[in-house]
């Protein structure tokens, strides 16, 4: 179809009313925010690519351009810091993508007879549609951030443990102690916990983002998830209070959203980030020196780990085990040591299924593992390419 500017614009507006009702519905600001980040970015495409380099757009363009799109919404995401849980984030740029292929090729051109000669534009029916979407968006926005949870900045050290049990953004601060969790919609953001028997609970809640938090001094678990959905950014656990202390656990939520954690440091642990019957993705965080496992997906979990670089673990690098179902791609797992027991799966196994569990592996990289990839106890392992 030719599109002409207008009709770019006019479409683009009219279609996102779906995904618009969608965000009003879940009643977040992240999503309502997500959908002005969707429609901006399609504007400016429209204006700036689209309109000059497609004077004609085939419907096959329609995949390749939502790939473009989704690829900018989620840099976006990161760069504005937008806390939105990632597999809701996806469901809602689905949702305006098969939206924008249903009007522009079904809904519009019946409502609008003219609509591929007008290069699709909608008359005043656009105009009013587009103006609406502003209001409302506006006004969603508006209502969004006046109703937004409270920003509490903690200043010094505060003596612990905090139990917070509603919607909040913590920021800053030392907190002695641990801090526990048992709110949904809780973002904690740049703050260090010291001490405490976790560091950081987080108990029967969702949308819960943990932004650059350090955890020292833990004596069971630096952050210690439980029948949750968590995203963790940038943390940083070490020092641990014992020889038992795991980095980061996260465990029997597989009814939950996909918990995430990304670019972590985590050392001197027993585990580093450990994971039990959940959902979640690993991605580019930094684990090393820890006493049995660098990475584990274990008890019935689906993983994908991506972008990871485990060095120095005793025993396993990155194990998947007990029936879960892992993607384990372009990681580096160096130095790898074998256990003292004797034992062949400890045997300084860099990547290992173990246990009716079934990995997938393509392009990681394995420097000075002795027992390279294995597989124990009917598993299996399959490769896409590479190493």
């Amino acid at each position: 179809m030719s599109y002409t500017l207008r009709g770019r614009l006019e479409s683009r507006f009219a279609a996102a009313l779906p995904a618009l009702v969608v965000a009003l519905g879940l009643h977040t600001w992240w999503a309502i925010e997500l959908v002005a980040v969707m429609l901006a970015i399609g504007a400016f495409l429209d204006v700036a690519l689209y309109h000059r380099l497609l004077p004609y757009q085939p419907g096959l363009a329609a995949v390749p351009l939502g790939s473009l799109e989704l690829a900018l919404v989620y840099a976006s995401m990161r760069v504005l810091d937008v806390h939105a849980p990632l597999s809701l984030a996806l469901l809602l740029f689905a949702v305006a993508w098969l939206s924008a292929q249903v009007f522009g090729h079904a809904v519009f051109p019946r409502l609008e007879l003219s609509y591929a000669e007008r290069g699709g534009e909608l008359g005043r029916t656009g105009v009013a549609t587009g103006a609406a979407v502003a209001v409302v968006l506006v006004a969603g926005l508006g209502a969004a951030y006046a109703t937004r949870p409270p920003v509490v900045h903690l200043h010094g050290v505060v003596q612990g443990p905090l139990v917070l049990r509603s919607p909040q953004t913590l920021v800053g601060g030392v907190v002695r102690g641990g801090i526990v969790i048992r709110s949904d919609h809780v973002v904690l953001r740049g703050v260090s916990v010291v001490g405490g028997q976790n560091g950081i609970e987080v108990d029967d809640a969702d949308h819960v983002m943990l932004d650059r938090v350090h955890v020292v001094g833990s004596s069971l678990d630096g952050i210690h998830v439980r029948r949750s959905a968590v995203m963790i950014n940038d943390c940083h656990i070490s020092a641990p209070a014992g020889p038992w202390v795991q980095g980061i656990d996260i465990s029997f939520a597989a009814d939950k959203e996909m918990s995430m954690v990304e670019g972590c440091t985590i050392s001197g642990v027993r585990e580093g980030i450990v994971t039990h019957f959940s959902q979640v993705e690993l991605r580019g965080n930094q684990i090393a020196d820890t006493t049995l496992r660098g990475i584990t997906v274990g008890e019935m979990s689906m993983g994908a780990v991506r972008d990871n670089v485990v060095s120095g673990a005793a025993g396993v690098g990155i194990f998947c085990g007990d029936h879960s179902e892992c993607e384990i791609e372009d990681n580096t797992v160096a130095r790898t040591s074998k256990d003292p027991s004797g034992d062949l799966t400890r045997a300084g196994v860099a990547i290992e299924a173990h246990y009716f569990a079934h990995a997938t592996l393509d392009d990681n990289t394995i420097v000075e593992s002795p027992g390279g990839v294995r597989a124990f106890d009917n598993s299996t392992i399959g490769r896409r390419s590479g190493r």
